[in-house]
């Protein structure tokens, strides 16, 4: 199959290297030529995982986002949230009809992309989907070589629209055999686990970020309180699910860190593989980190705003979304990606049914 891999980040790599080790024909794209060029010219990823290392030849690496998109079945975009609007209007001039367009995760950024498709004036029958995480937790560890934690196990899949799944999905578990088909996207946005397991860390950890040189917040950072708080929050998300009549499984946020009992995303034990790999302690910048930027400012002003849409209350939610406001000087609720910035937050029930299931 032919895949596109577009952007620059950590999962962005790992996305190339895997589903080229896969058999599939991966055309590597990413906007900063300058960055890219060791790639370009090594044509090889270094990848480090349980099973060794190794080299893997990305034969179709391209600076070209029109050679990489215009014939690909299936699009990958593994890019924070803060960068899907730019994304989705780079690329909606050249998709096609029949095509998947896959955002790991998501934040109901499949939305995004089907209104720059529209607004674009393309009016190709195009699937977006997005699932709760990563593929894979993963780290770069140089220009082109790349540490893989854990590889995902259950990656719950939403498609927009959702008239469309059974088509994604069969391209999608072509790529990922672990992808497993939800009602709609916005029950995949709400097993976005970036907004339920970042802001408390980020926020009841700021004092250790501002003061020492490098601080992992997923080993020292992750305290009882700390995720007692984890807890409290992952609690109102599957709170606003059941709201909405989406069904389990949840996914509950306490299997991330179980030895034993139900499999999370990554498996049993996922926190244990991440911390075990040390490659979480950094520099945090509170004010600009994706943590902030992306799962806080977008993804809980997400879960707040669908809350109260859907009359779930959200209150630690609510509360984390009001610190980090105080922390930024910005009301993150207006300018992030609540429903009422998305325009939808005026829709009934039936009419937001109606959109998930039948698109734009």
């Amino acid at each position: 199959m032919r895949v596109a891999v577009l952007g620059g980040g950590h999962g962005c790599y790992a996305a190339a290297a895997e589903l080229t080790e896969r058999g599939h024909d991966v055309w590597f794209w990413r906007r900063d030529a300058e960055a890219f060029q060791p790639l370009l010219e090594a044509k090889r990823i270094t990848l480090t995982d349980s099973r060794g290392r190794r080299e893997v030849e990305i034969h179709r690496p391209t600076t070209s986002i029109e050679e990489a998109v215009s014939q690909a079945e299936l699009i990958l975009t593994p890019l924070p949230a803060t960068a899907q609007e730019g994304m989705a209007c780079a690329i909606a001039p050249f998709l096609r009809p029949g095509q998947i367009v896959f955002l790991p995760p998501g934040t109901f950024g499949s939305y995004l992309f089907a209104r720059a498709l529209r607004e674009s004036g393309n009016r190709a029958d195009v699937a977006f989907a997005e699932t709760g995480t990563l593929p894979n937790l993963v780290r770069k560890h140089g220009d082109t070589s790349i540490v893989v934690s854990a590889y995902g196990k259950h990656l719950p899949v939403g498609v927009f629209p959702s008239r469309s799944t059974w088509r994604a999905v069969k391209i999608l578990q072509a790529a990922y055999p672990s992808v497993q088909p939800l009602e709609d996207v916005l029950s995949a946005a709400l097993m976005n686990a970036g907004p339920i397991i970042h802001p408390p860390l980020i926020l009841m950890n700021a004092g250790p970020l501002e003061h020492f040189p490098a601080w992992d917040i997923h080993a020292e950072g992750t305290q009882p309180s700390i995720r007692r708080v984890t807890d409290g929050l992952d609690a109102e998300r599957m709170a606003v699910r059941e709201g909405l009549g989406y069904g389990p499984p949840h996914f509950p946020l306490r299997d991330h860190y179980a030895q034993e009992g139900p499999e999370w995303m990554y498996g049993r034990a996922a926190h244990e593989k991440l911390t075990s790999s040390g490659d979480w302690r950094e520099k945090i910048d509170l004010l600009s980190h994706r943590y902030m930027a992306e799962d806080t400012k977008l993804g809980l002003s997400l879960l707040t705003s669908v809350g109260k849409w859907a009359g779930v209350e959200t209150p630690i939610a609510r509360g984390l979304l009001a610190i980090a406001s105080a922390v930024l000087g910005e009301d993150l609720y207006r300018t992030g990606r609540s429903l009422e910035a998305l325009g939808l937050a005026t829709l009934t029930r039936g009419e937001m049914a109606q959109l998930l299931r039948e698109g734009l």
